[in-house]
């Protein structure tokens, strides 16, 4: 099954974040993606991913095809205009990528070509929009196209950040323009998440949950005071820090996170940030 008709049927999606190299060299990641084959549904290929220059999430996601595996292509809109947006939604169409996960992306400020410029022609609804323009058949312009794309469209929405009208009616505007499924925020309270799964389970789109492995205190440390929408309880620094294996305690922690939050999502999203490896010890440990 693809995965639009896994999602259609309930099953439970899981999902493994690949970061492609700094170069054109993609062996390792071919390799971590065969590893990968019948452990997970998806394969999510982050785009520029907090601004740093690397090799493309089109190309990985036509060689991840190509190989038989189901890749996720991620699109952000900070780096391109309508017109670049528009065509590479078209060209992961052409090439039979249908899994797209629309992205605002990241302030090249925060990234390793600080001196680049930030386009941000159009904004996360507007790329949405012009995703459902192209499904229907037309492109922002008005303009008839020859042949329409199909996709199944994911884009993010941050738990710690929900709660207030203004942000479920920005969830609510995503859900008209056709997003299929949600990817979340990074989660590390599961009980944080079961209220934001209670809040917005009235809109019936699949939840795919997000997880990413701590490589460290400091890291831990980072995301709670300066990635938007995260929590990291104290508990889970504390234990961490006690830790004599870090990397053995941090596979616990994501796969005790999976098991709390499983009955309340559609599935997960697991983000390695280096260690791949681990990825199917976290899945073991979850009991997936």
């Amino acid at each position: 099954m693809s995965l639009k008709e896994k999602l259609a049927s309930g099953k439970f999606i899981v999902i493994a974040e690949l970061q492609p190299p700094k170069g054109n060299q993609v062996s390792e990641l071919m390799e971590h993606a065969e590893h990968l084959r019948h452990r997970v549904d998806a394969v999510s290929v982050p785009d520029l991913q907090n601004a740093i220059m690397r090799l493309g999430s089109l190309s990985v996601c036509t060689l991840l095809k190509e190989k038989g595996i189901e890749p996720i292509f991620n699109l952000a809109c900070r780096h391109r205009n309508r017109l670049a947006l528009q065509s590479d939604l078209l060209n992961a169409s052409a090439l039979g990528l249908e899994n797209i996960l629309v992205l605002q992306g990241d302030d090249p400020s925060l990234g390793d070509h600080y001196e680049a410029k930030s386009v941000s022609d159009l904004d996360l609804l507007g790329l949405l929009e012009a995703a459902k323009r192209l499904r229907e058949g037309w492109d922002l312009a008005g303009h008839e196209l020859n042949g329409k794309p199909t996709f199944t469209l994911g884009t993010q929405i941050h738990v710690g950040t929900l709660g207030q009208g203004l942000d479920l009616d920005n969830v609510e505007k995503k859900v008209r323009l056709g997003v299929d499924f949600f990817f979340t925020n990074s989660i590390f309270d599961p009980a944080l998440f079961e209220a934001f799964a209670g809040k917005v389970s009235p809109f019936k789109v699949p939840i795919i949950a997000s997880i990413t492995l701590l490589k460290s205190v400091g890291m831990a440390r980072y995301i709670s005071k300066h990635v938007e929408g995260a929590s990291i309880p104290e508990a889970i620094i504390d234990r961490l820090m006690k830790a004599s294996d870090k990397q053995r305690t941090s596979v616990e922690i994501a796969a005790e996170i999976v098991k709390a939050i499983r009955p309340f999502c559609q599935g997960v999203h697991l983000i390695p940030i280096g260690w791949e490896s681990q990825i199917p010890v976290v899945f073991d440990h979850a009991g997936l």
